[in-house]
């Protein structure tokens, strides 16, 4: 059965999680992993002239890559987020919207050189729908590169998952998970030319990794 998203009431988790998660004193910061510090960095995006980044949360990715010249974007579904980021970021010349990935990446006839995500959209929309309009949204050689927790063992395809707690309203959405060489072939099938998904391991031992998948247009 395939998942059921109601973007209305995701729109509610999501500014939930945008009052509690919100840091007006963070500084810019590009890392893919949950480890600050550990793994690679913007680099796996090339030299990008153009970026986009999907599920841009905070917005410290996208205020890092304006930073460094390039002309940066970042698309979220919470409004309250939007106003967040825009606001603390507006200096750094990053762009933000605010706007449901699917509905977006049909509806835009811009192009970018690189569209990512950092825990973001990327693990939170069906595969099969958002691969081909990302395809579509890149310029020839782009990248597309995302990162998120690895699936866990035996747990494949959408998980549903509750606002952090197990209390109060009942809020949640859907997540995906593949073993990487299903992400592999989940890209190649949407038109990428080459596709690389691999898991970076935790800076300590047994702890969790981080799933990264790089693509090309």
């Amino acid at each position: 059965m395939p998942a059921l998203h109601d973007i209305v009431a995701e729109t509610e988790l999501w500014d939930a999680f945008a009052k509690s998660a919100f840091e007006p004193e963070a500084e810019p910061a590009f890392h893919w992993t949950q480890y600050a510090g550990h793994g690679p960095g913007a680099e796996l995006l090339g030299d990008p002239a153009t970026a986009l980044e999907i599920g841009c949360g905070t917005g410290r990715a996208v205020a890092f890559l304006a930073n460094r010249g390039v002309k940066a974007t970042g698309l979220d579904l919470s409004p309250v987020m939007i106003a967040k980021v825009i606001e603390r970021w507006a200096a750094t010349g990053a762009q933000f919207e605010q706007g449901e990935v699917l509905d977006h990446l049909r509806e835009t006839s811009r192009t970018f050189d690189a569209i990512y995500s950092i825990f973001g959209a990327a693990w939170f929309a069906p595969p099969n729908l958002l691969f081909p309009l990302v395809s579509e949204r890149l310029a020839p050689g782009g990248r597309f590169v995302f990162s998120q927790p690895p699936a866990i063992p035996g747990a494949y395809g959408p998980q549903g998952m509750y606002k952090g707690g197990f209390a109060g309203k009942a809020m949640f959405t859907y997540r995906y998970s593949y073993k990487p060489q299903v992400w592999e072939r989940l890209l190649l099938q949407s038109g990428f030319r080459a596709a690389d998904a691999r898991v970076v391991e935790a800076p300590q031992a047994g702890h969790i990794g981080t799933l990264i998948v790089q693509a090309e247009r």
